[in-house]
């Protein structure tokens, strides 16, 4: 039997590290869990420096349309190892058909769905698979699956949501820093060589372009990246650890516009997740575990965690949100109302619905607020090198026609 080693934190938020022996890697992870361990990372011993794999190679797409699929099969009464197998067989993504046939094969082996998918826990996730036992449980795993895929592709609309905030001015100021880079390097040398011939008097601007021309041409430039570079591998590192994780998402929620943004977006996650366990027939302490864990964000997390104690220890779901101090009124009132009537599914799909319309407001209106000042910040800079490289080319010419004249 293998041997894992696993980091986390415990109930109290203590990190806590150790190693166990266990059948897999999901195993061990049900196993913390009941322990009340958020692990943040398993490895099998002796495999923890392997080449690291960037993505599951199955885009959420590609899950929302087999989803939907399976479902309509479940539906139409056939039998579950032949839309498996007509799903994989349909498959054009290689890496989803191999794990399809995968689940196939432990299904014919007597496995039960959800947990021939935890075998896949990087494309089925703890609430994939969670959702999916609570289906064969009761019996209605078509309705779960149409639950399962539409609640997929909201959380794919909130994701372009964030890349349509995060990408478009990210990719504007990226190519900006090149196009000031190239300017630096390779043309203002230029004029420097023409303004050495002339003799020309050169006025402070074009002094202060033409020394930073020299340091991003000199090696010193080259430490600067190299530099950089080396923060954001830091960066990354220690975002990986809890404690960096808390501190780089507490921070992130701060920033204006971007923060309230993200807090919008956790909170329709939060709302959609909970009530999509919640309607499939998932207990609260269970769909509230899973929703920390698929959160997104360190503080929401843990205010989530906070609340599934409280819960736990018998209060109700909406007083321990509220002293969380992470989620709007609105959001903790409406909850309420839930709790009384007893329609706490439709009431956070409500929310839900409510602040993914919030969440796209919300982008176009920091769109329209970004576009403005990255077109100033481009004319302020590129016009300025620009424009500083002609000053001398100027008093020049004026000094020229006060000569002749």
């Amino acid at each position: 039997m293998p041997v894992y080693t696993y980091r986390g934190t415990n109930r109290a938020g203590t990190a806590v590290t150790g190693e166990r022996t266990a059948t897999s890697k999901a195993e061990l992870q049900n196993v913390l869990r009941r322990e009340q361990i958020n692990a943040s990372k398993v490895s099998e011993k002796g495999k923890e420096f392997a080449i690291p794999t960037f993505g599951t190679g199955v885009k959420a797409k590609e899950l929302a349309i087999f989803t939907r699929q399976f479902s309509v099969m479940i539906d139409a009464g056939l039998p579950l190892v032949q839309c498996l197998e007509i799903l994989a067989g349909q498959q054009e993504n290689k890496t989803f058909q191999k794990m399809l046939n995968g689940v196939r094969g432990s299904v014919e082996g007597g496995t039960t769905l959800s947990a021939a998918m935890k075998q896949y826990d990087k494309v089925f996730d703890p609430l994939y698979y969670n959702m999916v036992e609570a289906g064969e449980t009761g019996g209605i795993l078509d309705t779960i699956l149409q639950r399962l895929s539409t609640y997929i592709e909201k959380n794919v609309k909130l994701k372009r949501a964030v890349q349509s905030a995060m990408i478009y001015p990210a990719a504007v100021f990226g190519i900006a820093g090149l196009v000031i880079i190239l300017l630096l390097w390779k043309v203002v040398p230029i004029f420097v060589t023409l303004f050495n011939g002339l003799g020309a008097e050169l006025p402070l601007p074009t002094r202060i372009v033409i020394g930073l021309s020299r340091f991003v041409g000199s090696i010193y430039g080259l430490f600067i990246v190299v530099f950089l570079i080396g923060c954001g591998v830091a960066l990354k590192l220690w975002y990986g650890t809890p404690q960096g994780r808390m501190v780089i998402d507490t921070i992130i929620l701060k920033i204006p516009l971007i923060g309230m943004l993200l807090r919008k977006i956790g909170v329709a996650r939060f709302t959609r997740t909970l009530g999509t366990l919640i309607s499939s027939g998932v207990p609260i302490l269970e769909g509230l575990d899973i929703t920390a864990r698929t959160s997104g964000n360190a503080v929401i997390e843990r205010a989530i965690n906070q609340t599934r104690k409280a819960v736990e220890a018998g209060r109700s779901l909406v007083d321990p949100l509220k002293e969380t101090d992470v989620f709007p009124g609105m959001v903790t009132q409406m909850i309420g109302v839930g709790e009384q009537t007893g329609a706490m599914d439709a009431m956070l799909q409500k929310i839900a619905d409510f602040y993914e319309d919030e969440v796209d407001a919300a982008v176009k209106d920091l769109l329209t607020a970004l576009e403005p000042l990255m077109i100033v910040f481009l004319g302020i800079v590129v016009g300025g090198i620009v424009i500083s490289m002609y000053l001398p080319l100027f008093s020049l010419i004026g000094q020229l026609a006060g000569g002749g004249h």
